[in-house]
């Protein structure tokens, strides 16, 4: 049985207001210059707001500029390609932002490391890119497009790493072309 919350529900307009407020500052300072201080000046905010919702800079500058929990299952295509391709459309969108471009390499450096914070990241933002990846093949298993569900971290690598090499290491621009390309050969990897 499920506890009820106490205390107020979080404002969804504080929400909104802190990751667009890191989103400015990110623009006006970089990565390595962003601060909680002017993030909570900038949103109208507290400090203690932001750390409610993020316990640490790099979560903060990852909900703002990658994707928050709140990341979406795409909806059902019909199809494993069109749906690959639907996910990695949104991922594309939200890393290829000039804000993300400019904070990622930074970001994942620190993530990288602090073996505390790896694992935070494993059991947040990673578990819920998994958790997208996961409703995709299951609906290709349900559809009969796959007689099994593919290793679910394989698929999430084969997926995210040329995502990130296309946009962070050749900085390449032609998302549409290279999301139905990725989307066609990792379906084709995964249906064999």
């Amino acid at each position: 049985m499920d506890t009820p919350r106490t205390g107020r529900p979080r404002d969804e307009r504080v929400d909104t207001a802190i990751l667009a407020a890191t989103r400015d500052v990110l623009v006006e300072t970089g990565y390595a210059g962003l601060t909680m201080d002017a993030v909570a000046a900038q949103a109208g905010a507290g400090k203690a707001a932001i750390y409610r919702r993020y316990a640490t800079k790099q979560e903060l500058v990852y909900a703002a500029t990658v994707h928050d929990l709140d990341l979406q299952i795409p909806p059902d295509t019909g199809s494993l390609t069109t749906d690959l391709k639907a996910l990695i459309d949104d991922i594309l969108a939200t890393m290829g932002s000039p804000t993300a471009l400019g904070s990622v390499l930074g970001l994942m450096a620190d993530v990288g490391a602090d073996p505390a914070l790896t694992a935070r990241f494993q059991q947040t933002f990673v578990a819920r890119q998994q958790e997208c990846i996961t409703a995709v093949l299951d609906r290709a298993v349900h559809r009969g497009e796959l007689q099994d569900k593919p290793d679910l971290d394989r698929v999430h690598a084969l997926l995210a790493g040329p995502v990130f090499v296309w946009l962070f290491i050749l900085r390449r621009d032609e998302r549409d072309i290279f999301a139905h390309d990725l989307a066609t050969s990792l379906a084709r990897a995964v249906t064999k």
